[in-house]
């Protein structure tokens, strides 16, 4: 699953002008527009999760303006709406994200700081800004590789003939020597591109570069909708996407370079719901991965997912209790109201009561802000694709695949748990009599199979490995022993 990525606003409160007193000593002179521009850097402290922000403020005309980025969040632009100044503190609005930020000035040169406090949804957290590079590149990405490749890669295009729309995509083979084994790479949620890029990430790029290099043939493609691909994403469920894999498949049977009878699925995340939907539906499916894939219902992997990265931001047990209780009016809401739009009016009333009790009315965010960040909510959870997740049984599915799996998590993963699903997963197998399979937990591995701390999405960006290697070889293995 793709981690969400939050918006901010920032509001501007006025403060009347400093005078000087003829008679008193001579005070520096109040700062003005000039004195705020230039790029500034903090670090947000929200427990154990700490984002790196970005502010660049421009002046035009005696006017200010704010571009912000969350470096730890792929270093995402976040739109600020308005940005103030009176007297020595500068305030900002950003609509999106239902937040704001008031600071105030001292110091001269580089030796400026900025000291405020950064409140959203309710919640406030002191912010300190001080002069920073102009660049705020994020970190390094060494796994990437880098042209030319040893192998052959080139850009595909072919139909799903189900949907009517072109699928594009990267195809990579060893340089000589076939027909080879081939994997076909599906995403996790979210409209994803062909190497499921997020937070500074190319992790389907390193992986197709790792199996190729390993003698297996790989595609991997933009989603329906994403970038060379048509196609409309916003109105498809997990099932329409296993007819674009299955396309896919079709497509490899094609090539003459390519074993028809050794070509497989490997899914992360969503992807991992995706691959046996099509394997059930298609003979010509040999094996299937799943990388981090679910077990259980899209409810208790949200409900668990929730807490879990809360507990790890070091949110209080009431507040973690109050947001579960809150998820579940939700899901009720759309479990037992099948139109769109009274459903979606109740999801909202129940998100601004959350907000209201949380105290968010008094913590600087107008209710504009707070109207926009709730119809934001109601527009993620109100849609077909979310609706089909909720209730969505994978074990029945898995339970009905009869060809080879592997099927791997991260233990520090905190958005698909590694022990109920897992356990999930292999029970459903074994259900079905399907005896060709392995299930592996991987030690200090998160969401995306790195290296981690605590697992928690923030640290995804700040980490540079892509791709625990490790992981990559149980990968490769697996398909080449299984196909060989």
């Amino acid at each position: 699953m793709k981690p969400l990525l939050a918006c901010m606003a920032i509001l501007i409160p006025l403060g009347s002008a400093a005078t000087v007193d003829a008679a008193a000593p001579q005070e520096p002179p109040a700062p003005g527009p000039g004195d705020f521009v230039g790029t500034w850097m903090g670090t947000l402290d929200v427990g154990a999760a700490q984002l790196r922000l970005r502010f660049v403020v421009t002046e035009t005309d005696d006017v200010l303006g704010t571009t912000l980025f969350s470096i730890d969040q792929g270093n995402t632009e976040i739109p600020v709406a308005e940005t103030t100044m009176s007297g020595d503190t500068i305030s900002m609005s950003m609509p999106m994200v239902a937040a704001s930020y008031r600071g105030t000035l001292a110091g001269e040169g580089e030796d400026r700081t900025i000291t405020g406090t950064f409140t959203q949804s309710g919640q406030s957290f002191p912010l300190v800004l001080e002069p920073g590079p102009d660049d705020g590149a994020p970190p390094r990405r060494p796994q990437n590789p880098e042209e030319p490749y040893p192998y052959l890669a080139e850009d595909v295009t072919y139909t799903n003939p189900e949907g009517g729309h072109t699928l594009a995509g990267t195809f990579t083979r060893p340089a000589s020597g076939g027909p080879f084994p081939a994997a076909i790479l599906i995403s996790g949620s979210g409209p994803q591109d062909r190497d499921e890029a997020l937070m500074g990430h190319r992790p389907f790029l390193v992986l197709a570069d790792h199996l190729t290099r390993r003698g297996i043939a790989v595609l991997r493609y933009d989603d329906r909708g994403v970038g060379e691909s048509t196609g409309n994403f916003a109105s498809a469920t997990t099932e329409d996407f296993a007819t674009d894999a299955l396309a896919g498949v079709a497509y490899l049977k094609s090539r003459d370079d390519i074993d028809p009878a050794a070509i497989g699925l490997a899914g992360h995340s969503e992807g991992g719901l995706i691959a046996p939907i099509a394997a059930v539906r298609s003979p010509d499916v040999g094996y299937i991965v799943l990388m981090a894939g679910t077990g259980v219902n899209g409810e208790e992997i949200l409900y668990a997912q929730a807490a879990l990265i809360a507990r790890a931001a070091g949110a209080p047990e009431e507040a973690i209790a109050a947001n579960r209780e809150q998820q579940r009016a939700i899901f009720e809401v759309l479990k037992t109201e099948p139109d769109l739009e009274p459903a979606g009016e109740a999801i909202a009333t129940i998100l601004r009561t959350g907000i209201e009790n949380a105290g968010a009315q008094g913590g600087g965010t107008d209710a504009a802000a707070i109207e926009q960040a709730i119809a934001a909510q109601v527009q993620q959870v109100n849609n077909p694709w979310f609706r089909f997740f909720l209730t969505y049984e994978p074990a029945e599915v898995i339970a009905r695949v009869t060809v080879p799996v592997l099927a791997i998590n991260g233990e520090k993963d905190l958005q698909v748990p590694y022990e109920e699903n897992l356990r999930a997963i292999e029970a459903a197998l074994r259900r079905g009599g399907n005896t060709r399979y392995e299930i592996h937990a991987l030690p200090g591995l998160n969401h995306l199979f790195q290296h981690a701390q605590t697992g928690a999405p923030s640290e995804y960006q700040s980490i540079e490995e892509t791709w625990s290697v490790d992981a990559m070889e149980l990968i490769a293995d697996w398909i080449l022993k299984t196909v060989g």
